[in-house]
């Protein structure tokens, strides 16, 4: 299996900056991405950033200029730089890894870390 563990959030004053780290470790085979996704207090989860293994990389609008994703291979890790934060960044922020394990090498899961809470005050 694979283990998702985040790291890195925390209380910040709007227009501070967090940085967030996460790394998958387990019977991992490759990764396909890694990415960042968030979650609000009743809203739905929503993508933040996300990096392929290639270095694409994909940004919500909200974040576009302020947050920068990303990655190191060789380590199964990614990071989420986040600047100029505001209170509308409050959100529980999930990692994704999207990848194959040796077991199932055919299969591409999904696979979650169990969060870190990032609170931006006003």
């Amino acid at each position: 299996q694979v283990q998702v563990v985040e790291s890195g959030g925390g209380l910040v004053q709007a227009g501070g900056s967090l940085r967030l780290s996460c790394a998958a470790s387990g019977s991992i085979f490759s990764i396909n991405a890694m990415g960042w996704y968030r979650q609000a207090p009743g809203k739905q989860r929503e993508l933040v950033a996300a990096i392929t293994s290639g270095g694409t990389t994909n940004y919500a609008d909200s974040v576009k200029g302020r947050f920068t994703i990303s990655r190191d291979n060789a380590k199964n890790t990614v990071y989420l730089q986040m600047n100029s934060l505001k209170p509308e960044d409050t959100a529980v922020y999930y990692c994704n890894v999207r990848g194959r394990t040796h077991g199932s090498r055919l299969v591409l899961n999904d696979y979650w870390g169990q969060g870190t809470q990032v609170t931006v005050s006003s």
